[in-house]
């Protein structure tokens, strides 16, 4: 399957793969995405019956929300068949094999979101990808990624424009009004109980 942009196909193709073996799902990284997730849905007063996760790769935060929520009705939408594969043998959610930028749905979903997905893809198709989680949620949206103050590219794994960071957040409020700040945290690789990937979430609110 051939996609739009560089970062697309490389992320469907073998280092999409690779990255998989490197990151499993273990007693300590779903430790670490309950400790996350635990955070943030505290700040979500309004009952949470479906999420959606945009790039969930093969679905630690998924399970992370399968215990938190387990009543919710999960959806998953990956690009890498590998991923996919190993979600749909999981059957805790609904997958979708398709790029974000490609996918439609029909109604909404009360809790939308994305971790460490947005500084992966092309920074010139970023107003889309905010567009189709703004469309895609009814009440909430998490963006969890790197941020920088000014858009940044980084060298990742000897590879270029392959990752980038900037603030996703304050642009995707800019471009989608409707949406007003509620809550942001931050997950240092060195919290003595929950330790994470230096990735700063934010929580939007549609009102």
């Amino acid at each position: 399957m051939s996609f739009k942009t560089d970062q697309e196909n490389f992320w469907a193709g073998e280092f999409g793969k690779e990255y998989i073996n490197r990151n499993t799902l273990t007693d300590e990284t779903l430790a670490q995405s309950l400790g996350i997730w635990s955070s943030i849905l505290r700040h979500c007063p309004s009952a949470i019956n479906t999420v959606l996760e945009l790039g969930s790769n093969i679905g630690i935060n998924l399970h992370a929300l399968k215990i938190l929520l387990p009543s919710a009705q999960l959806t998953a939408v990956e690009i890498n068949s590998s991923a996919v594969e190993t979600l749909r043998k999981w059957g805790g959610a609904e997958v979708v094999e398709a790029s974000l930028f490609d996918v439609t749905f029909e109604g909404t979903h009360d809790f939308v979101f994305t971790s460490g997905v947005l500084i992966h893809c092309n920074p010139d198709l970023l107003p889309q990808a905010y567009a189709v989680m703004a469309k895609a949620s009814s009440r909430y949206v998490c963006i969890m990624e790197y941020y920088n103050p000014t858009p940044v590219s980084v060298i990742y794994r000897n590879n270029t424009e392959k990752l980038f960071k900037r603030d996703f957040a304050g642009e995707f409020l800019d471009l989608h009004p409707e949406f007003i700040l509620r809550e942001y945290g931050f997950v240092y690789h060195r919290d003595s109980k929950f330790p994470g990937g230096d990735l700063t979430w934010f929580l939007m609110e549609k009102v």
